[in-house]
């Protein structure tokens, strides 16, 4: 992922957070909204809950996510990552579906969601697929989203390198794009993956017309991609907005306890940080009845 635009690095400047020291306690549970599989799951569960994580949303390839389970203090919520270029999950580039296909049926959703194997929709790869959200080869997905209440998450923003997905195109990871998608699903529960990165100005805005839009943090505290002041600037101007309880952590592909570090350095009150790290998550992440 790019920084966000030097225009917008300038403006959000003039909101930096002074460090502080406000932290949670030791013990409290973190939500992790945004968390991706690894070769060595073992290992993987060992560092979130090292980083104090209890819960966890994971996208990865269908088969590699079975293996992710609850226990040992961990409860685990599955996506399902779609539409996969050629096939593939990026950057891992192993095969999102065991047959090699690019999207999931239709009719094999429902049934995975109906046999409670699916908790979310996302990672949504539209971006690097290639096409805009509003594509209408998602349409049956939204529809089955809104239908069984589950929430979706899309990734936004920028890239990393050597992600082997040819069509990938920045433009297409502008959140504006999600607006006649939420036009037509006002029901829909949407978090933008990555605050929309580089189209932060955007993302503000469609928090504020989409009351119901929600974005996890990931990337943007990773202080090896997002400069600190960077990321702490960005956050104030969510929090001065009002979008405190709209804001979810993640970690995507980082160390867990990293990202854990970089919103433990902001000079947040423990409500605010309790809410970011986990009760607009669980809000979130809940059924509705």
């Amino acid at each position: 992922m790019k920084l966000p635009p030097r225009s917008l690095l300038s403006a959000l400047a003039l909101l930096v957070v002074a460090s502080g020291c406000a932290s949670v306690p030791e013990q409290a549970a973190v939500f992790d909204a945004h968390l991706h599989g690894a070769l060595d799951p073992a290992a993987q569960r060992a560092s979130v809950r090292a980083a104090g994580i209890q819960t966890v949303a994971i996208s990865t390839s269908w088969d590699a996510q079975q293996r992710y389970v609850d226990g040992e203090g961990l409860t685990v919520l599955r996506g399902l990552m779609f539409p996969c270029p050629r096939g593939k999950v990026p950057y891992s580039l192993q095969p999102c579906f065991a047959d090699g296909r690019e999207w999931p049926g239709v009719a094999w959703v429902e049934e995975q969601i109906a046999a409670g194997r699916i908790h979310f929709l996302g990672e949504v790869l539209t971006q690097y697929y290639g096409i805009a959200p509003d594509d209408p080869r998602m349409e049956p997905y939204w529809a089955l989203a809104v239908e069984h209440d589950l929430p979706v998450g899309i990734h936004t923003g920028s890239a990393g390198p050597d992600h082997g997905s040819p069509d990938f195109r920045e433009d297409l990871g502008n959140p504006a794009l999600l607006r006649p998608v939420l036009g037509r699903h006002p029901a829909l529960r949407l978090w933008v993956m990555h605050a929309g990165g580089p189209f932060f100005e955007e993302t503000m805005a469609l928090m504020r017309d989409f009351p119901g839009v929600y974005v996890d943090i990931s990337v943007i505290n990773n202080p090896d991609i997002v400069p600190p002041p960077a990321f702490a600037a960005m956050m104030k101007a969510m929090l001065d907005a009002g979008f405190g309880d709209r804001m979810l952590f993640g970690s995507d592909n980082a160390d867990p306890a990293t990202v854990r570090a970089s919103l433990d350095a902001l000079d947040l009150s423990e409500a605010q940080e309790r809410a970011i790290l986990h009760a607009n998550a669980a809000r979130f992440f809940a059924r509705r009845p």
